[in-house]
């Protein structure tokens, strides 16, 4: 059985890269969208982007510009959240966790931190796309590198369950950050970018660009890894097979009764309706991230505290023997 704190590592590690690995495809677009669109309002549009990202906004009545929003998520040292602290922090965790991660893993991991530095000098002087498409590259190959060289045991479950809960909550990130546009507004088109997902939209829906087939596309589609009921279907998954309790009346964990009454209701959605209360919708689905969480964390990573039993005491010196718990 594997160790509560290895397990909780495995889960933030997948956590913190896939959450590092989806700002950088958020923030890269978002970017380039202001660089090139002389007519949008930068500062509404750089404090909207901090604000789905889940960040403090900056408390300052001076106006945000594309160089700020970089430096706020991306370079930012001292701000949780930022992407340079999400590569800090799982590579805490890796280290923490050595005996169940391949030395791979943690080089790879390592060296990513070691070269953020190095990574945002060039950003600095080419534009933030040299820094962003590093991190991208790092936390792709870091996938490749856990999927090729760790053993699929309860270890890669806990890891892919991180990884598969905060590509929920990323996902529906990158829809909300539209969801009050028009449905014929092209900026649509940034969800699937900002998702690797251009491509493969194309080829599924014969290049047609339309939202309502591009939110049915990352909600619901069965096939493409970063849609939100792949996603969810992942991590159900995995937490059952982490489970494996029997049971004959079908009890299950409250995690998974979560994630399998999410995936249900999206299973279930008539697909030609899916703008109507979208971002409502999409609230809904970030809550039940939060739910999960916190039910994995209780059931799976909070274990009790160590009890101290009768016969653990102290002399007092007079061959009396006192509690631990009175000293």
């Amino acid at each position: 059985m594997m160790l509560a704190r290895n397990a909780e590592s495995l889960y933030w590690i997948g956590r913190y890269v896939e959450r590092a690995d989806d700002m950088a495809r958020l923030l890269d677009v978002a970017i380039h969208q202001l660089l090139e669109d002389t007519s949008a309002d930068v500062d509404g549009a750089v404090r909207m982007v901090i604000a789905v990202l889940g960040l403090e906004v900056p408390d300052t009545d001076e106006p945000l510009d594309v160089w700020a929003l970089t430096e706020h998520v991306a370079y930012a040292k001292g701000s949780a959240g930022s992407v340079v602290d999400l590569i800090r922090a799982a590579r805490e965790n890796a280290r923490g966790a050595r005996e169940v991660t391949s030395s791979e893993m943690w080089e790879c991991l390592n060296t990513t931190y070691n070269g953020l530095a190095e990574a945002e000098r060039r950003g600095r002087r080419l534009g933030p796309h040299e820094f962003l498409s590093y991190v991208k590259n790092r936390a792709a190959m870091f996938a490749g590198l856990a999927d090729a060289t760790m053993s699929h045991d309860d270890g890669y479950r806990y890891l892919l369950l991180g990884r598969s809960v905060e590509r929920v909550d990323m996902t529906i990130r990158m829809l909300l950050s539209r969801a009050n546009d028009t449905i014929n507004s092209p900026a649509w088109v940034n969800v699937l970018v900002s998702a690797g997902a251009h491509d493969t939209y194309l080829r599924t829906y014969r290049g047609l660009l339309d939202a309502e087939n591009i939110v049915q596309f990352m909600l619901l589609d069965r096939l493409f890894p970063r849609s939100v009921f792949h996603a969810l279907r992942v991590a159900e998954q995995n937490l059952a097979e982490i489970e494996k309790r029997p049971s004959r009346v079908g009890e299950q964990a409250e995690a998974l009764l979560i994630l399998g009454r999410a995936r249900s209701s999206l299973e279930f959605l008539e697909p030609g309706r899916l703008l109507e209360g979208l971002q409502e919708r999409l609230l809904d689905l970030q809550d039940t991230c939060r739910a999960v969480n916190e039910a994995v964390t209780a059931q799976y990573f909070h274990v009790s505290p160590y009890v101290s039993w009768a016969d653990a005491r102290v002399s007092d010196g007079e061959d009396h023997f006192i509690e631990e718990s009175e000293l």
